[in-house]
């Protein structure tokens, strides 16, 4: 498979940040100067049970875990230049979802420097840095198994030898560049860098070193990339807090005020319906020590994206992208062909997904099914279903009258498979499914008739309650008058 590689020499990158590196903050480093942008560490366990979904609405392409949450979302505004950061301890797993990947990014990196707990308690991170021969495993493995570039991110080690042996091992798998945080795995972001260590290194190997770490003392606008790229010797340069706490430190026209920064990325945020907590992070990472202030805290209390660009004056622009969001979901809605039946097999199969809002409460498509069997005296509905491994979804087959009918599209739970396979045996079959909106059939279910017989029984009986307690109380009215009289 060709691809165009993304090369790592003479860049200044956007680091790749646990909570930051999401789709919005990564499309605003592009757009102030950032030639690559790293997104933040996604856990190979997690991304590997994921399915990936073209999002025709936000025009992205999103990686959907089981549970519905979108762990990763690109576009194809980043194709060329966003780098998969993953964090794993198992070769084949990070193959597994290096492929699953690979079409939408333009390389893969391997977290082997963050020292976080949740990071490192696994294996990953930083704790690969004690086992260079799972190293050099899980990178032979991923330059042999994709099509794009793969590198990988690590912390010096406690004595410089060590970094610089560590690195030429490195070197030798075929990765296409390494990034160094110049830190210790004790230290934290308030120590020092050792831009002499990562010096060393670079002068050692011949494939492109990216310094990383230098935002607290080095790195506060645009000229000092290029001082931290001689101090350190490197070919390039990857930003964190720098870019973190103000985007616009990649742009060579010298920084904006963090204001209007902040407005940029909200509307990324709104374009491409990023989760309101993830927007809230960010935007307090901008505000820094003005998180106190009367914008941090209308910030810090928003719930949702709308009341977040309430705080930031952009209700109209919000406004106005939901509506254009909306009219994009009903013009594919529309602009879709109604599904056909195609046998597969001796099954007959329609596209057809089950949406629990399209019908009323208490009222699904499988019970239609089942009183119309009732109706037409057929043995009850007899449903097979099978979950697939890779992703954990479902799909469901309806034998009917001894036809087969199933939906090709896989579903998040047996139920919804099921709801699934009997909307098409009922479409197949021309026979009402209780949608919204639907003419009333007379194909109410059973339960639903014993639950309204019910409703009505105790209503007539609670309406004649009343009325004898209305009786009873006109005599008694009466009975007092003629006592007071």
């Amino acid at each position: 498979m060709a691809a165009r590689r993304l090369t790592f020499s003479r860049i200044t990158a956007l680091a790749p940040m646990v909570r930051v590196g999401t789709l919005p903050m990564r499309l605003l480093a592009l757009d102030y100067g950032a030639d690559v942008v790293y997104c933040e560490e996604l856990i190979d366990i997690k991304m590997v049970q994921c399915r990936r979904v073209v999002n025709e609405v936000l025009g992205t392409v999103d990686f959907v875990a089981p549970d519905d949450r979108v762990m990763f979302r690109t576009c194809e505004r980043e194709k060329d230049r966003v780098v998969f950061q993953m964090g794993t301890a198992d070769p084949d797993r990070a193959l597994a979802v290096a492929q699953l990947v690979e079409k939408d990014v333009a390389a893969v990196d391997v977290n082997m420097g963050c020292p976080k707990e949740y990071s490192t308690k696994g294996g990953m991170g930083a704790a690969l840095l004690s086992d260079p021969a799972k190293i050099e495993a899980i990178l032979r493995k991923l330059v042999s198994g994709v099509s794009v570039p793969v590198t990988c991110k690590i912390r010096i080690l406690p004595s410089l030898e060590e970094t610089v042996s560590l690195v030429q091992r490195i070197e030798k798998t075929g990765v296409a560049a390494v990034a160094i945080h110049g830190r210790f795995k004790e230290e934290r972001p308030r120590h020092p860098v050792h831009c002499d260590h990562i010096r060393a290194v670079a002068q050692t190997v011949s494939i492109p070193i990216i310094a990383n770490g230098g935002s607290l003392d080095l790195v506060k606008s645009y000229g000092d990339i290029e001082e931290f790229r001689k101090a350190t010797g490197t070919s390039s340069v990857m930003l964190a807090r720098a870019a973190m706490w103000n985007a616009s430190v990649f742009s060579s026209h010298g920084p904006l005020p963090v204001e209007s920064v902040m407005e940029e990325y909200l509307k990324y945020a709104i374009r491409y319906d990023n989760h309101a907590f993830n927007t809230k992070y960010c935007l307090c990472q901008m505000l820094r020590d003005k998180v106190e202030s009367p914008l941090g805290k209308q910030v810090q209390a928003a719930q949702t994206n709308a009341e977040i660009s309430d705080a930031y004056g952009l209700q109209e622009f919000y406004q106005k992208t939901q509506e254009q969001l909306q009219a994009r979901r009903e013009a594919l809605q529309s602009g879709s062909q109604p599904d056909r039946p195609v046998m597969d097999g001796d099954v007959t199969t329609m596209a057809v997904k089950f949406e629990r809002r399209e019908y009323p409460p208490h009222i699904t498509p499988k019970m239609f099914l089942l009183e119309w069997s009732r109706k037409e005296k057929l043995e009850q509905p007899l449903y097979e279903t099978v979950q697939r491994s890779q992703d954990r979804a479902f799909q469901s087959t309806v034998t009917v009258a001894e036809r087969k009918y199933r939906s090709s599209l896989w579903e998040k739970s047996k139920k919804f498979a099921e709801q699934a396979a009997a909307i098409v045996c009922l479409r197949v079959l021309g026979i009402p499914e209780g949608r919204i909106g639907e003419e009333e059939s007379g194909l109410v279910c059973k339960r639903k008739r014993e639950r309204e017989g019910k409703t009505n029984g105790a209503a007539e009986e609670e309406g004649n309650r009343k009325r004898v307690a209305a009786h009873h109380q006109q005599g008694t009215a009466k009975n007092g008058c003629t006592n007071q009289r």
